[in-house]
């Protein structure tokens, strides 16, 4: 069925720029991913080069996630199965601390407030 709201017309219009700037950024994480696997399997490469590449791979998947340009479970796996990769040659870098999920630990009481200051006047 043909498009024939002006509004059905502007999305259509707005989604054609999106999936332009979607295309650019997806080609752009899948060069990465390739650098960091081609860094891991064929060239003699520093540990330390290869992990940069790895992060800046890494890197990009969350951008891309965050953006919702690529699904975050994706995007958890491409990362997965890159750092599996990098572990295996022995130059993981050191991981780093997962944030908290759900409640916090609860922090120490407030210490009591000081009495407040006499008043002067008549006694």
């Amino acid at each position: 069925m043909a498009k024939r709201t002006a509004s059905a017309k502007k999305q259509a219009r707005s989604g054609v720029r999106r999936a332009a700037r979607n295309r650019g950024v997806r080609s752009e994480v899948k060069t990465r991913v390739v650098k960091a696997r081609r860094s891991m399997s064929e060239s003699p490469v520093a540990s330390s080069e290869r992990a940069a590449i790895t992060l800046d791979a890494v890197r990009a998947l969350d951008r891309a996630a965050a953006k919702g340009i690529l699904h975050r479970k994706n995007a958890a796996r491409r990362k997965g199965r890159l750092m599996r990769q990098l572990a295996k040659l022995g130059g993981a870098p050191a991981p780093a601390p997962a944030p908290a999920k759900g409640r916090r630990k609860a922090s120490p009481p407030p210490e009591p407030a000081a009495p407040p200051p006499a008043k002067k006047g008549r006694k």
